[in-house]
């Protein structure tokens, strides 16, 4: 018999430790990724995606509270980053960081399931998770500045609608994503990946298209990202969604495509109401989709088993044993 090597395991302060690093290197990856693609509306820089909110709330959904001081963390780095912070920036870290874990206690509370494969699941992320948590952190942020005066009152209005719908779009947007890539596990080569291939191909020519078409045709980003979610649910219609998504702020931020006719407020309202219903029709319409199919697996499991139950009672009945 070969000799056993006895593994001795990381102690569970360094472990904590590399987590705590590794999500606030993730946490700040995230949000410079957003901090790429600003908006001005009304000379007022305005971030209309904020990637940071989806990772933080994915990471306390899978790993629970440890994942706060990362997350905190993480927001202090970005804020830095930023520029010399004031003392505003002790109150955006507090509700950027408060913000996730609301989040994750509503979510909690209401019985939601990493899955998503039900319906009361995406609802519960879109209405919990993302617009009702993130009135936290937009609130807060908004607050601080205001307080600080560095918001002019005219604009208060314009930087909390964006920063809350900012925040909510990641969190929609970035989060289902995440949950699905924690627990993906390829399929065997089949017919179907040569599907997911050429509808690969087909989202990534024909999207540039719409949204850099100067005619306003966002409406035919629809039927690619239904086909999408019919055919693949959650891992075909997020991804979708967030390419979609980001090539219309990366556009909005360029002023190219039909965004170039738009005032800025109305480049903005238009790219948060595209990224919204993008969002929210890929996110519940595959918890439809997966709920569905859920229920007719369960059927016909029910009825195999009534089949087998049924033979087996025909066999051991008076003419079996004939």
């Amino acid at each position: 018999m070969a000799p056993v090597v006895g593994v001795r395991a990381w102690p569970r302060p360094v472990l904590l430790a590399c987590g705590t690093l590794l999500l606030a290197g993730c946490y700040y990856a995230a949000g410079r990724l957003g901090l790429s693609q600003q908006l001005s509306a009304d000379g007022v820089v305005v971030t209309p995606l904020w990637p940071a909110s989806g990772v933080a709330v994915a990471g306390l959904l899978l790993f629970g509270p440890w994942c706060v001081p990362g997350i905190a963390l993480g927001v202090v780095l970005v804020v830095l980053w930023l520029g010399s912070p004031g003392a505003e920036a002790v109150g955006i870290v507090a509700g950027n960081t408060a913000a996730p874990v609301v989040a994750h206690l509503l979510l909690r509370t209401v019985g939601f399931r990493l899955s998503l494969s039900r319906l009361r699941d995406g609802l519960a992320l879109v209405f919990l998770g993302a617009l009702t948590a993130m009135l936290v952190s937009s609130g807060t942020g908004v607050g601080m500045l205001l307080w600080s005066d560095k918001l002019p009152t005219d604009h208060l209005g314009v930087v909390w609608l964006a920063w809350w719908v900012g925040d909510a779009m990641g969190v929609v947007l970035v989060t289902p994503l995440l949950l699905l890539l924690y627990r993906v596990r390829l399929p065997p080569l089949s017919l179907r990946w040569a599907e997911a291939l050429g509808l690969a191909v087909v989202v990534c020519v024909l999207v540039p298209l719409i949204t850099y078409s100067p005619v306003s045709v966002f409406f035919l980003v629809y039927p690619l990202l239904i086909w999408s979610v019919l055919r693949f649910q959650l891992a075909g219609g997020m991804p979708c969604a967030l390419f979609a998504s980001v090539l219309a702020t990366v556009a909005a931020g360029q002023e190219a495509g039909s965004f170039g006719k738009l005032t800025e407020i109305e480049t903005l309202m238009k790219l948060q109401a595209f990224n919204g219903t993008l969002g929210l029709t890929a996110l519940l319409l595959s918890a439809v989709i997966s709920e569905q199919l859920h229920t007719r697996r369960s059927v016909e499991r029910a009825c195999q088993e009534l089949v087998e139950a049924l033979q087996h009672l025909n066999a051991g009945g008076p003419g079996g044993n004939a």
